[in-house]
């Protein structure tokens, strides 16, 4: 089999946007199988992680502090309560809401995430000096804070 970068037209070879594209391919296979050698996905880390770090809250609100879609959140919390890894409680203040909690093998298994995370990380980031990844890591963060505020702000017509 022939050398794939061999066969990539210079033309885009260098452009940013092709660059972080296929590193963004390789970070999330990478981080995929680290994930599936302990069971998990990518959307199990988020919701353990955001248990974690926000304590309990309803599907909808961990949907919007995970980012993950509500479609994926039921299927995902599902997942997660047939595992023993969270736990849901009748909301109080309204019984018809589930509120999500963290439990004690959520919080093992999200440790055991974070293991892989790292290693994932440190393989994707390999010919990277400490310096460069922080580096880079802060290029990364701006580039999508400037995005992020572009959406979440749309420039008016009129002006």
């Amino acid at each position: 089999m022939e050398n794939p970068s061999e066969e990539t037209p210079a033309r885009w070879e260098s452009l940013p946007s092709w660059l972080l594209t296929q590193t963004a391919n390789h970070a999330h296979r990478l981080v995929a199988d680290g994930f599936s050698s302990v069971h998990a996905r990518g959307y199990h880390y988020r919701l353990l992680a955001t248990l974690e770090e926000l304590g309990p809250a309803s599907q909808a609100a961990l949907g919007r502090r995970s980012g993950i879609h509500l479609s994926d959140m039921v299927a995902t919390v599902n997942e997660l309560a047939d595992r023993k890894l969270v736990e849901r409680a009748p909301d109080p203040s309204d019984r018809r809401r589930n509120i999500i909690s963290l439990t004690a093998a959520g919080t093992r298994q999200l440790r055991r995430l974070e293991e892989r995370l790292a290693e994932r990380q440190d393989e994707l980031l390999a010919p990277l000096s400490p310096e460069e990844r922080l580096r880079l890591t802060d290029l990364l963060s701006r580039l999508l804070d400037h995005h992020n505020r572009r959406i979440d702000t749309p420039e008016e017509p009129w002006r």
